[in-house]
């Protein structure tokens, strides 16, 4: 069974403010770019979640999603040509600060630490009701425990049952960040 996902909403464009402007800090706040494609039947990349800071409109097709740091988004991947679906991807990241290792992802500028990797239409179908499970919940997913993510992509890989997030977990996760 396939998800129409040209049905998707791109990511909202706010008011426009000056980047730096937005970050409200000092004029070298690292900013992280995420690609964003469309053109019918081919291509699309767009993001399933994540609020980004601005987003930028380059042409009819393309679009430029800027992050802060530490912010979580998700962006999927959906390739196809004359024969059907080449590729499915789905990749939740965290920007990272300028003192974290950046993973080099193509398409995020300058890059990101993945936190899950899914390749492929089973996994890719295996994840998105979770996602949609965390929703349902009232529960952000860029407020998702990172460790989450990470075990539901370690888990993908070694094709184990894949956990569900539950309010409880999402309680632990909040207190133990408000001990930080």
């Amino acid at each position: 069974m396939t998800t129409n996902i040209h049905s998707q909403t791109p990511a909202k464009a706010a008011a426009a403010p000056s980047l730096h402007a937005m970050a409200g800090r000092a004029s070298n706040t690292p900013l992280t770019r995420a690609a964003l494609a469309y053109v019918d039947k081919r291509i699309n990349l767009y993001l399933r979640f994540g609020n980004p800071a601005r987003t930028i409109q380059l042409d009819r097709w393309r679009r430029s999603a800027v992050f802060l740091p530490a912010s979580i988004f998700c962006r999927i991947r959906w390739e196809s040509n004359d024969y059907g679906t080449t590729r499915w991807q789905l990749m939740v990241m965290q920007v990272c600060t300028p003192l974290d290792a950046v993973q080099r992802i193509p398409g995020i500028q300058p890059g990101a630490r993945i936190l899950l990797h899914a390749e492929g239409e089973r996994q890719v179908q295996a994840v998105l009701p979770l996602i949609d499970a965390i929703e349902a919940l009232g529960i952000d997913p860029i407020d998702v425990s990172p460790a989450y993510w990470r075990t539901l992509g370690n888990r993908l890989s070694a094709r184990l049952a894949l956990p569900q997030y539950t309010a409880e977990r999402h309680a632990a996760w909040l207190a133990g960040r408000a001990l930080q």
